[in-house]
């Protein structure tokens, strides 16, 4: 039976060669995606070690204890705690670094690199005048208080040359800065795509209100000194309430397990389009077995008849998957190593930078790759397996194969009836009683799944009515449109489980532009609704806008009202009876009104004065708290004091938290900075308002000015970004759908060789016998469509509802023209998956074809 099941397997080449495509593909995302996790880990993981190569101790600065702590800005160490440290026996070396934002303009003034990674440092010259974490390659060091250098990455982006003066946001207006030096740097936040500007030290400490401190005191051990007993002595030599001590070993394994936590969400994503990729592949799998067992029902049942046991032919078939899965294991392997390879280069500078590195094939990627494509193959081939076993020996003796019985028929229509409506009654159940609970949203995902497959094993039963619908179409083509749908009726099975293929992809794409439809007509709405102001004005890097900013801003012409948000941390409580700290956004309470929308359950905006705060409903549920209620706040000044509340509103994407007049909070803020501005204009946002507004903040490169369209987009954007990466990774299970209906119609051809003949001899020409197998196809893929459009309505409309509760603008969108489009292409799959087997049906000799068996 091995000899048999290896034949078999070496004469039918062609036949397995689509099999063999769409488990490779699945294998190849699989294994590939853990090459490319693997890879980028491993680059970052080396890049950020040996920017630690020369630290044996990093000393950082404790963050204070007690109310002041929630207050504290940018915590530093004092400068005298450098030359403590210089001055310990078995410290060879000390190096101060002070850091901060510091965002680099182009020549065209905007920001090169994201706010986030927009840094900023210090160049901490060692005995040699030279700084060895940042070798020059080119210019020199920055001296003066104008200059500084340039990591060399962010110096190609901007086309900045030693000798150019650039635009630099750090710490207050926009400074003229001029580039003395070039440098390299295993920095990790650079490699992956950050900016980097160097200062002289004093003039860092400067920019980063350090106040002649620093953020960070890298110590590195005189010989025979190990880093345990160097961090002892630091230890003993710093006050303890000031700083705190890690060593290099310390920092750069938290550093590689911060990396693997990042890496370990993409991981599971692609991973996730992989098992989509590979359950869809199980369809075709099932399906081509399925259709060879038909194809040797003679061979088997003689097997049967010359003494093979029905194990034995199960086994024959199972062996046959093994070889089958065997190459596809190993070809998505070398696929997948490619594919991390091309993936790298594709995200590489296009979302972000990746530090270099070669491939990493990991062991689990091999043992990955061989297990998956031998397992899912040779389950999915079990079942046509046992079907092929119970051929009877009296089968040799003619050419008929088994069909499905009407009992079978029957069970299965039960069968998918009843789990299609189990899974739509758990859908149904988990929106009608969500209340952001993690059940509601199991019972929706298992829902969804059940109602898919449910779909599945009813795709028999649905296939005659919803096909019957094209029949007054098909009947326009004639003899080939009357023939494609019977061919396409006449095995239920077989074309429900090639059109499920391309279904689950559609179910997936169009649930998830439902959702972004109504996510962004939501936000969209939020944005009009929750805000009078014409702009809002914020800083790049999550930092607070330069002091003058709301000065300049008020000073714009068209500006007729400002108010700025100002944000700290208080205690909710006093002395022992302090409960948590919580966040205060101070503002303007004389112009918020003019600025803001919110919808009140309690009390009114007019009530934003003095003591009086406004809260909103989520905070006030959680505290117990209504309009009038009174709140003890200790303040991070330690000073404490009573506040009332004064309105209740529903929070949102742009409200939130509790708010009160800037006048009221300022007394108890050491560093008064301010995170937004919204402001309103003369006749509303105008190109010309926003052009005075850019213009007034000195061109700023790092300051954001975004009107209520560019607020929604830019909430939005995530969105957008996510659909786009998950309409390419879904195009994975689209093309193992298409290969599963170029692999049924060479099927069904092969298996239809000796009636195509007798139809070219009664007169259907090549064309006719082209255009009858097209419209096959065509039917079979908008059947698929239809289903998988009608089902991601249905779960784009249940997620729908989940969302809802925590976005109450949320409505149900359906994108009519994107939907119009994914039919249309589930029609462009049908045609093109059918132009070889229709040439192949065509080119069929007409004799030979009706001698065929």
């Amino acid at each position: 039976m091995f000899r048999t099941a290896l034949r078999n397997v070496l004469a039918h080449k062609a036949r397995l060669l689509m099999t063999v495509l769409a488990v490779m593909l699945g294998v190849a995302f699989v294994s590939g995606t853990l090459v490319f996790t693997s890879t980028i880990s491993d680059a970052f993981r080396t890049s950020s070690q040996k920017s630690f190569d020369n630290v044996d101790v990093a000393v950082l600065p404790a963050s204070p204890d007690g109310p002041g702590a929630t207050a504290a800005q940018d915590p530093h160490l004092d400068g005298k705690a450098l030359g403590t440290l210089a001055r310990l026996p078995g410290a060879a070396a000390v190096t101060g670094t002070a850091d901060g934002f510091a965002g680099i303009g182009d020549k065209d003034g905007k920001l090169i690199a994201s706010g986030d990674n927009s840094r900023g440092s210090n160049y901490f010259p060692g005995k040699d005048g030279k700084d060895a974490r940042y070798p020059l390659k080119q210019g020199t060091a920055p001296t003066g208080a104008d200059q500084f250098a340039l990591d060399a990455g962010t110096a190609a982006k901007g086309g900045y040359h030693v000798g150019d003066t650039v635009r630099i946001s750090a710490g207050g207006p926009v400074r003229q800065q001029k580039l003395t030096g070039i440098f390299t740097t295993d920095d990790g936040r650079v490699a992956a795509g950050g900016s980097l500007a160097l200062f002289d030290t004093r003039t860092a400490q400067k920019l980063f209100g350090l106040s002649g401190g620093y953020t960070e005191i890298d110590v590195r051990a005189a010989p025979g000194t190990s880093q345990a007993a160097l961090r002892q002595a630091i230890d003993k030599a710093l006050p303890r309430h000031s700083a705190t001590t890690a060593t290099g070993k310390e920092l750069a394994d938290s550093e590689a397990k911060a990396i693997s936590q990042k890496m370990e969400g993409m991981r599971t994503a692609l991973l996730a389009f992989a098992a989509i990729a590979l359950f869809v592949g199980i369809f075709l799998i099932a399906n081509t077995f399925t259709m060879l067992v038909a194809q040797r029902t003679k061979e088997l049942a003689l097997l049967r008849a010359v003494g093979a046991s029905r194990r034995q032919v199960t086994r024959s078939v199972l062996i046959e998957a093994f070889f089958v899965g065997a190459i596809a294991g190993v070809s998505g392997l070398v696929a997948g190593i490619g594919l991390a390879a091309l993936l790298r280069e594709v995200l590489n500078g296009f979302v972000t930078k990746f530090p270099e590195g070669p491939l990493v094939v990991s062991p689990a990627a091999v043992v990955a790759a061989l297990g998956i494509g031998i397992v899912i193959t040779v389950l999915a081939a079990y079942l046509p397996a046992r079907r092929g076993a119970k051929v009877p020996p009296v089968a040799a003796m003619n050419s008929v194969h088994a069909v499905a019985t009407t009992k079978s028929l029957v069970v299965r229509n039960v069968l998918g009836a009843l789990v299609a409506g189990a899974g739509t009654a758990s859908v149904i159940a988990a929106t009608s009683a969500y209340k952001g609970d993690d059940t509601s949203k199991i019972m929706l995902g298992g829902g969804g799944m059940l109602l898919l497959v449910g779909v599945f094993i009813l795709t028999p039963l649905l296939s005659r009515p919803l096909i019957a619908l094209a029949t007054p179409v098909l009947r326009a083509f004639g003899t080939s449109g009357r023939l494609a749908r019977q061919n396409a009726l006449r095995n239920p099975r077989r074309t429900a489980t090639t059109a499920s293929a391309l279904m689950i992809g559609l179910t997936l794409i169009t649930g998830m532009t439902v959702i972004a439809a109504g996510t962004q007509q939501a936000i969209d709405k939020l944005a009009v609704d929750a805000l009078k102001a014409d702009y809002t004005i914020s800083m790049e890097g999550h930092t607070q806008l330069p002091t003058t900013t709301e000065k300049q801003v008020r000073e714009a012409p068209g500006v007729t009202a400002v108010t700025p948000l100002r944000e700290s941390m208080a205690t909710i409580g006093t002395g022992d009876a302090a409960r948590y700290p919580t966040r205060l956004t101070g503002v303007d309470g004389t112009q918020f009104g003019s600025l803001v929308r919110p919808a009140f359950s309690e009390g009114s905006l007019g009530t934003l004065r003095g003591d009086r705060v406004l809260v909103d409903e989520n905070t006030a549920a959680r505290n117990g708290w209504r309009a009038g209620s009174h709140l003890p706040m200790t303040f991070p000044d330690g000073k404490t004091s009573t506040l009332t509340v004064g309105g209740v509103y529903q929070a949102n994407q742009m409200l939130s938290g509790v708010y009160l007049d800037n006048r009221t909070l300022a007394p108890h803020q050491k560093d008064i900075g301010d995170s937004r501005l919204l402001v309103k204009t003369a006749g509303g946002a105008t190109d010309a308002h926003k052009n005075a507004l850019v213009k007034a903040l000195g061109k700023n490169p790092a300051v954001t000015v975004a009107d209520k369209k560019d607020v929604s987009n830019g909430i939005a954007s995530m969105f957008t970004l996510l659909l786009n990466m998950l309409y390419g990774l879904l195009a994975m299970a689209v093309i193992v759908a298409v290969l599963g209906v170029v692999n049924t119609l060479a099927m069904s051809v092969f298996e239809r060789s000796q009636e195509i003949g007798m139809l070219r001899a009664i007169g259907l020409d090549r064309r006719g016998i082209k255009r009858m197998v097209r419209l096959e196809s065509l039917v079979i893929s908008l059947f698929g469509g239809v289903l998988g459009i009608g089902l991601g309505v249905f779960m784009g409309w249940a997620v729908g509802q989940l969302i809802s509760a925590h976005l109450p603008t949320y409505e149900l969108v359906l994108p009519w023209a994107r939907m119009g489009i994914f039919l249309g292409l589930a029609g462009l799959v049908g045609v093109l998956a059918a132009l070889w087997p229709a040439f192949r049906a065509a080119r069929l000799n007409m004799l030979a074809a009706i001698k065929a068996e």
